[in-house]
Protein backbone atom coordinates (compact mmCIF):
# COMPACT_ATOMS: atom_id res chain seq x y z
CA UNK A 1 0.00 0.00 0.00
CA UNK A 2 1.50 3.34 -0.98
CA UNK A 3 1.57 6.32 1.32
CA UNK A 4 -0.78 8.34 -0.89
CA UNK A 5 -3.28 5.45 -0.90
CA UNK A 6 -3.07 5.16 2.90
CA UNK A 7 -3.64 8.88 3.30
CA UNK A 8 -6.62 8.83 0.89
CA UNK A 9 -8.12 5.83 2.68
CA UNK A 10 -7.67 7.47 6.09
CA UNK A 11 -9.23 10.71 4.80
CA UNK A 12 -12.22 8.76 3.45
CA UNK A 13 -12.74 7.06 6.81
CA UNK A 14 -12.54 10.37 8.65
CA UNK A 15 -15.06 12.01 6.33
CA UNK A 16 -17.45 9.08 6.78
CA UNK A 17 -17.19 9.32 10.55
CA UNK A 18 -18.17 12.98 10.33
CA UNK A 19 -21.46 12.29 8.51
CA UNK A 20 -22.54 9.00 10.06
CA UNK A 21 -24.34 9.24 13.39
CA UNK A 22 -22.46 7.96 16.40
CA UNK A 23 -24.40 5.32 18.29
CA UNK A 24 -24.09 4.83 21.98
CA UNK A 25 -22.98 1.54 23.42
CA UNK A 26 -26.36 0.98 25.06
CA UNK A 27 -29.37 -1.01 23.90
CA UNK A 28 -31.98 1.31 22.37
CA UNK A 29 -34.96 -1.00 23.04
CA UNK A 30 -33.89 -1.50 26.65
CA UNK A 31 -33.44 2.26 26.95
CA UNK A 32 -37.03 2.86 25.81
CA UNK A 33 -38.13 0.44 28.56
CA UNK A 34 -36.11 2.41 31.15
CA UNK A 35 -37.58 5.71 29.87
CA UNK A 36 -41.09 4.26 30.30
CA UNK A 37 -40.41 2.54 33.64
CA UNK A 38 -38.92 5.62 35.28
CA UNK A 39 -41.66 7.78 33.68
CA UNK A 40 -39.29 10.34 32.19
CA UNK A 41 -42.17 11.46 29.94
CA UNK A 42 -43.98 12.97 32.92
CA UNK A 43 -41.56 15.91 32.78
CA UNK A 44 -39.66 15.64 29.49
CA UNK A 45 -42.63 14.66 27.29
CA UNK A 46 -43.46 11.41 25.54
CA UNK A 47 -41.24 12.44 22.62
CA UNK A 48 -38.47 13.60 25.01
CA UNK A 49 -38.51 17.04 23.42
CA UNK A 50 -41.84 18.51 24.52
CA UNK A 51 -41.20 19.18 28.21
CA UNK A 52 -43.98 20.25 30.54
CA UNK A 53 -41.87 23.26 31.56
CA UNK A 54 -39.70 25.20 29.11
CA UNK A 55 -36.85 25.17 31.63
CA UNK A 56 -36.65 21.35 31.46
CA UNK A 57 -34.15 20.21 28.84
CA UNK A 58 -35.03 18.50 25.61
CA UNK A 59 -33.46 15.04 25.69
CA UNK A 60 -34.28 13.72 22.21
CA UNK A 61 -31.23 13.81 19.96
CA UNK A 62 -28.86 14.82 22.74
CA UNK A 63 -25.39 13.25 22.76
CA UNK A 64 -25.47 9.89 24.56
CA UNK A 65 -22.22 10.52 26.41
CA UNK A 66 -23.55 13.81 27.76
CA UNK A 67 -26.80 12.21 28.93
CA UNK A 68 -24.95 9.35 30.65
CA UNK A 69 -22.56 11.81 32.30
CA UNK A 70 -25.47 13.94 33.58
CA UNK A 71 -27.38 10.96 34.97
CA UNK A 72 -24.30 9.70 36.80
CA UNK A 73 -23.72 13.19 38.22
CA UNK A 74 -27.32 13.29 39.51
CA UNK A 75 -26.82 9.84 41.04
CA UNK A 76 -23.61 10.97 42.76
CA UNK A 77 -25.44 14.04 44.05
CA UNK A 78 -27.93 11.81 45.85
CA UNK A 79 -25.15 9.77 47.45
CA UNK A 80 -23.78 12.81 49.30
CA UNK A 81 -20.53 12.59 47.38
CA UNK A 82 -18.01 15.35 47.91
CA UNK A 83 -18.67 18.46 45.78
CA UNK A 84 -15.41 17.78 43.97
CA UNK A 85 -16.85 14.49 42.68
CA UNK A 86 -18.68 16.19 39.77
CA UNK A 87 -22.16 16.06 41.22
CA UNK A 88 -25.49 17.54 40.25
CA UNK A 89 -27.96 18.33 42.98
CA UNK A 90 -31.62 18.15 42.01
CA UNK A 91 -34.12 16.39 44.24
CA UNK A 92 -36.32 15.14 41.38
CA UNK A 93 -33.59 14.04 38.97
CA UNK A 94 -31.52 12.60 41.80
CA UNK A 95 -34.43 10.48 43.00
CA UNK A 96 -34.84 9.02 39.52
CA UNK A 97 -31.11 8.59 38.87
CA UNK A 98 -30.45 6.53 42.00
CA UNK A 99 -32.85 3.91 40.64
CA UNK A 100 -30.68 3.41 37.54
CA UNK A 101 -27.85 0.93 37.13
CA UNK A 102 -24.87 1.77 34.91
CA UNK A 103 -26.45 -0.39 32.19
CA UNK A 104 -29.79 1.43 32.56
CA UNK A 105 -27.97 4.73 32.12
CA UNK A 106 -26.15 3.56 28.98
CA UNK A 107 -29.38 2.15 27.55
CA UNK A 108 -31.55 5.21 28.18
CA UNK A 109 -28.79 7.47 26.86
CA UNK A 110 -28.63 5.36 23.67
CA UNK A 111 -32.41 5.50 23.31
CA UNK A 112 -32.66 9.25 23.80
CA UNK A 113 -29.75 10.00 21.47
CA UNK A 114 -31.42 7.89 18.76
CA UNK A 115 -34.57 10.03 18.78
CA UNK A 116 -35.01 12.89 16.33
CA UNK A 117 -34.63 16.16 18.16
CA UNK A 118 -34.53 19.89 17.66
CA UNK A 119 -30.99 20.23 18.92
CA UNK A 120 -28.55 21.73 16.45
CA UNK A 121 -25.08 23.14 16.32
CA UNK A 122 -25.09 26.71 15.07
CA UNK A 123 -22.34 27.48 12.61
Amino acid sequence: MTNSYRISFAAALLSLSAVLPAHAAGDIAAGKAVFDRINCASCHGADAKTSIDPSYPQLAGQHADYLAHALRAYRRGQSNAAPSANIRKNAIMGAFAVQLSDKDIEDVAAYLSSLPGNLAVKR
